[in-house]
């Protein structure tokens, strides 16, 4: 498939959050000690960790055999958003650009998950005594990547009722 008329034009994106990630995950291990904090705002800080296991520490107290089975999901997926990504026509932009986010994300994590066998987490919220798993910028590609998908897929029934309904009324004026 021809890149300028896929979303695969879109693949900017992803490398930039990739770069973003991958960096600002290096600047934090290379900065700071593991469970170091730095508190910034009363309900933020940045924490240093290592997450061995999925979304909210999911499996992270496992033997390591973990390790590779997410590692195994993250390629898997990896492999799903993008070949998704080439047949997404460009002017599907907000897809487009969801599965690259998504596609980021998947891949920065997998990254961490090969050469370390665990994902390097670092953001950190905090509120009354309750503190949400501290995740990274990948989980927040992923995340964002997901709530846009989640919006297009709105859009589209939306237009697609829309469609219907004039397709209805002409038929209702014949």
């Amino acid at each position: 498939m021809n890149i300028k008329n896929s979303g695969l034009i879109w693949l900017w994106l992803t490398l930039l959050v990739l770069v973003i990630d991958q960096g600002s995950k290096q600047w934090a291990a290379n900065s700071m000690e593991l469970f170091d904090s730095i508190k910034l705002l009363p309900i933020f800080s940045i924490t240093y960790v290592h997450n061995p296991g999925a979304a909210f520490s999911f499996l992270a107290d496992q033997g390591g055999w973990q390790r590779w089975f997410f590692t195994l999901i993250a390629l898997t997926a990896s492999i799903i958003f993008a070949i998704w990504l080439a047949k997404t026509p460009k002017q599907q932009t907000l897809l487009s650009i969801a599965l690259a986010l998504m596609l980021s994300g998947a891949v920065g994590n997998l990254i961490d998950r090969v050469l370390f066998g665990y994902v390097i987490d670092f953001i950190d919220f905090h509120w009354a005594g309750y503190t949400f798993p501290a995740f990274n910028i990948a989980d927040s590609s992923i995340f964002i990547g997901a709530m846009l998908m989640l919006l297009d897929s709105f859009k589209k029934e939306s237009n697609n009722s829309t469609h219907n309904e004039n397709c209805n009324a002409k038929n209702n004026d014949k």
